[in-house]
């Protein structure tokens, strides 16, 4: 959800961000519906080598592995003893995997670092550092791939499941793939898994990984300018550009966003349609929806979910493969304005978009909206809470206050024309 780390002594970057919820690795919801980031994935200029995947085997030459799209991220399930099943979000631009504290435990390798042992320290989208502990996994399954003796990063997934309105148990870095054929199907909502030195023909447009580290990072157009850029399926966000030194034209100029929530605090966000075309490979994305970042370019799940994407790490390329050549279109960007912290009694509004129109319904930071449409906050997940902000005219929202419930109706707008 953009997030770059090191260890001992290096910084790890974990960007977690969401659209105007939090991702990559937690976050907050927004009434916006932007989950924007990615989580914990290789900080300072990807140099330090990321941790070895472990063990990896895999049940048969094509692992079919079912996910459920949440948002524009892909979660997987995993079981293989009597406890689970567990659900992973998988996150390309994480560069270390996470897991919870429960799981940790549970899973530990007999060599793992002990509870005490030094912290690795984890940078965040808005710059800020905290510290996780590191452990070692003596398993980690989804289908019929297993993972044994895995490094991984202790993070409780607690605010990133109450948005998501299911138990996420960790993510799932892209070191963990590296020894297979990984493959993102986004049309047909599934993750592949091939050995490493499969010669079944990948279709698609082929384009270079451009570090040497095996971080997913590929080279895109825009307009007539070479920019790079992350492959982030733990962020909701389509792009996220760093313009520094591209000078980028908008067809609808950066304007206050959704809050976006990071590992270390929230952050407001910046977000518009530029003038020229995105190129990936021999796809085209006309004046695609941007969110500005002072960190690394990268394509999250709002692009991503038009491709079918495999990672080959052993020949350092990655295949886009969708079955027309029509250009992308990005739609306009509909919000309620408001952005949102989640329970399952109640959603706390973590930001208001200014001059919008729940600005203008003197809505506020703090507010405690505790039913959508006359139905409790807990029956609205991230998908269906999307498509009525996708479809609405208004909202009716019934926020309490004190012992007092107050009904305001929300008017949905356009954000990004």
């Amino acid at each position: 959800m953009n997030t770059a780390d090191r260890a001992q002594g290096t910084e790890r970057r974990h960007p977690v961000s969401r659209r105007g919820l939090p991702l990559s690795c937690c976050l907050l919801v927004s009434l916006l519906g932007l989950f924007s980031a990615g989580c914990a994935s290789l900080s300072s200029p990807f140099h330090r080598t990321p941790p070895r995947p472990g063990r990896t085997s895999l049940g048969s030459q094509l692992v079919i592995v079912p996910t459920h799209a949440i948002g524009n991220f892909l979660v997987v399930e995993g079981k293989w003893d009597r406890s689970g099943p567990y659900h992973f979000l998988v996150d390309t631009g994480s560069s270390v995997t996470l897991v919870t504290p429960a799981f940790a435990k549970r899973y530990a390798a007999k060599d793992a670092p002990p509870p005490d042992a030094p912290r690795v320290r984890v940078r965040s989208a808005d710059g800020q550092v905290a510290e996780l502990r590191p452990t070692t996994l003596r398993q980690l399954g989804i289908g019929d791939a297993r993972f044994d003796d895995v490094f991984a990063l202790v993070y409780d997934c607690a605010t990133l499941s109450a948005h998501l309105g299911v138990k996420i148990d960790g993510i799932l870095g892209f070191p963990l793939f590296r020894e297979t054929l990984l493959t993102l199907d986004y049309p047909h909502g599934r993750v592949l898994l091939q050995p490493t030195r499969s010669t079944a023909l990948i279709p698609g447009a082929a384009i270079p990984l451009n570090d040497a580290s095996k971080t997913p990072l590929i080279s895109l157009r825009l307009g007539d300018r070479s920019i790079v850029a992350l492959i982030d399926s733990g962020s909701d966000s389509p792009l996220s550009l760093n313009p520094v030194g591209l000078d980028p034209a908008f067809a609808s100029p950066p304007r206050p966003g959704a809050t976006v929530s990071t590992l270390t605090g929230d952050r407001p966000q910046q977000i518009g349609r530029l003038a020229d075309t995105l190129g990936i490979g021999d796809y085209r994305l006309p004046r695609p929806i941007v969110d500005l970042t002072d960190e690394l370019s990268s394509l999250g799940g709002g692009i991503l979910k038009n491709f079918t994407i495999t990672f080959d790490q052993e020949r350092d390329r990655v295949h886009f493969q969708r079955d027309t050549r029509e250009p992308i279109v990005s739609p306009p960007r509909r919000s309620a304005g408001i952005s949102f912290s989640k329970t399952p009694a109640y959603w706390r509004i973590a930001g208001v978009v200014p001059l919008s129109p729940a600005a203008q319904a003197e809505i506020r930071t703090g507010d405690l909206l505790t039913q959508i449409n006359g139905e409790p906050v807990a029956k609205w997940d991230v998908n269906r809470y999307e498509q009525l902000v996708a479809s609405a005219e208004k909202i009716a929202c019934r926020f309490l206050n004190g012992t007092q419930e107050i009904d305001k109706d929300v008017r949905v707008f356009e954000l990004v024309p």
